[in-house]
């Protein structure tokens, strides 16, 4: 028996998907070849570690994932914590290694779980389907002797027929099939995030891996599972969990565009060549909207001095000033 989504393309979801094609096609005509893509890229890769593992209880900010990611020293941070957090950047390392149109395989998604699992599995095995039942919430997936079945079916959909649709659908469909399947004993969550961001990747739809919706499914968790289950009581189908995952890609793709342009204003400014923590900096001012000299240090990781001559040359060029009194002074971006 073969998958076949059931949905309906209604004028709400069209209009996203247009919208969404178009704000793509203008954050892909602003990147090409620019020297700050790679701090882009970091940036966004601690963003998806950071909501992803998150969404599961993770109890890191995403300060703490990006000191994870440039090896910095975390005092607090449980083992577990931090291992959830560098297995997924891993995870996005794998699918940034295969994102080509190469078919997928059971060994792939496997190889994927494994990654992303090892050593933080409450019950099963990473990187072998479920031997067990399980429950999520009120939802009760197929029993494990089904398991393989029903991922053959959706990896033979979505190595054919998935690219007759947009990869603003596809990669919703995958996300959902696969976590109505519920494969693994753990680590469905996160693998299946993983996984949609990886047909963004494989489709070409996100060429430089700058988008990270899974942002938009953190800060409302309880919506995100309330529009999982909503499928699932309207008989698998797909409509509403289409146009509430365009909903979100539309949003992300909106919050990459103002952090491209604040990127770029940096490269208008022909004397001032950004380094990586200025980088950093404007993209966090334009997150926060304001911050003081102290909140600044302590993000970034540098002494009170080593911000002070972070700002100078982004203050003299014109991308930040400073407001307030010299003892409540804060920083933001210029207008």
């Amino acid at each position: 028996m073969n998958y076949k989504p059931t949905f309906t393309i209604t004028p709400a979801l069209l209009g996203r998907v247009e919208r969404i094609a178009a704000m793509r096609e203008s954050i892909a005509a602003a990147t090409v070849q620019v020297p700050w893509m790679p701090a882009l890229q970091m940036d966004t890769r601690a963003r998806n570690a950071h909501s992803s593992t998150a969404i599961e209880g993770n109890p890191l900010t995403l300060e703490e994932v990006r000191a994870i990611a440039e090896g910095r020293e975390l005092s607090g941070a449980t083992d577990r914590a931090r291992r959830e957090v560098l297995n997924y950047f891993a995870g996005l390392r794998f699918v940034e290694r295969h994102a080509t149109l190469k078919p997928v395989s059971h060994k792939d998604i496997l190889n994927l779980h494994q990654v992303i699992a090892t050593g933080v599995m409450d019950q099963g095995a990473a990187g072998s389907y479920r031997s067990i039942r399980v429950r999520v919430g009120p939802y009760v997936p197929p029993p494990p002797e089904e398991v393989s079945g029903l991922m053959r079916e959706l990896i033979a959909w979505w190595n054919t027929d998935s690219r007759d649709l947009s990869p603003v659908l596809s990669s919703a469909i995958v996300h959902y099939r696969f976590e109505s399947i519920h494969p693994f004993a753990d680590g469905n969550g996160r693998t299946g995030r993983a996984l949609a961001l990886w047909e963004l990747y494989r489709r070409g739809f996100d060429t430089h891996h700058i988008f990270s919706v899974d942002e938009f499914y953190w800060e409302d968790r309880p919506r995100y599972y309330a529009m999982l289950q909503r499928v699932r009581g309207e008989g698998d189908d797909l409509t509403s969990w289409l146009e509430y995952t365009a909903e979100g890609l539309a949003l992300c793709l909106d919050r990459v565009w103002k952090r491209v342009q604040t990127m770029a204003a940096g490269s208008r400014h022909k004397t001032l060549v950004l380094r990586p923590r200025q980088e950093r900096l404007l993209l966090l001012l334009r997150d926060r909207k304001s911050m003081t000299p102290r909140e600044i240090w302590d993000a970034i990781g540098v002494s009170k001095q080593g911000a002070l001559d972070l700002l100078r040359p982004l203050i003299a060029a014109g991308l930040i000033q400073r407001t307030g009194t010299r003892k409540s002074g804060r920083y933001i971006l210029t207008s």
